[in-house]
């Protein structure tokens, strides 16, 4: 690496350690070296690298952190693209994996609702969380017919978690769900990585890059 591109490295790294709330210098700079491994060359010749495209952001979702479900992954790598241009930048990387890996509960409440809202109108449907318990209880067998399995999970979801009966789950709704029962914050899918995949992401980053 030329002398000046770690100069600016050094300048980024400080810069977004200032920004986020769970990360040192060091874990930053750590974090930006993991980044610029991942991204690789570009796919298309002759095309600047600008940041994680879909596919390979899904692929570190899956091999990485065990996150399997399809909507589930393309509703986390929406949510670490802020600006939504189809690209996971730097910036989105670092900020997006300190709640990820190491946010408060009320952070990751606010994450995991943001993933759940998938129209992003600031509530949670019925319609919108058939098709996400659909997904992720298909893979449990079932001699019964799994729509109306999953119809009655809706309705029982509903009853505990509308607090203002609605018809619809609020951010009030979801954030006071979760405060009493900690299990709930990913009623809806898994998208948040497990404690060991964590151990182990940080881990290799942390530790191996500062060898």
């Amino acid at each position: 690496m030329s002398a000046m591109k770690k100069r600016l490295m050094k300048a980024l790294a400080e810069t977004l350690a200032k920004q986020v709330e769970h990360f040192d210098l060091t874990e930053v700079e750590c974090l930006i070296h993991e980044f610029n491994a991942l991204l690789g060359e570009p796919t298309t010749p002759g095309r600047a690298v600008t940041g994680l495209e879909r596919a390979k952001f899904r692929s570190i979702l899956h091999n990485i952190f065990g996150i399997t479900d399809d909507t589930m992954m393309d509703r986390v790598y929406r949510t670490f693209d802020k600006d939504n241009d189809s690209f996971v930048s730097t910036k989105e990387w670092i900020e997006g994996l300190s709640v990820f890996l190491r946010g408060t509960l009320d952070e990751q409440i606010k994450y995991c609702f943001n993933v759940y809202d998938l129209n992003g109108n600031n509530y949670i449907t019925r319609e919108e969380m058939f098709p996400m318990l659909k997904d992720s209880l298909l893979r449990l067998p079932t001699e019964e017919d799994p729509d109306e399995g999953i119809k009655d999970l809706v309705d029982i979801t509903f009853k505990k978690m509308d607090h203002d009966h609605d018809g619809r789950l609020s951010f009030t709704d979801f954030q006071q769900s979760v405060r009493e029962d900690n299990l709930l914050l990913e009623a809806f899918g898994t998208c948040l990585p497990d404690h060991m995949r964590i151990e182990t992401f940080e881990q290799h980053v942390f530790r191996e890059q500062l060898e």
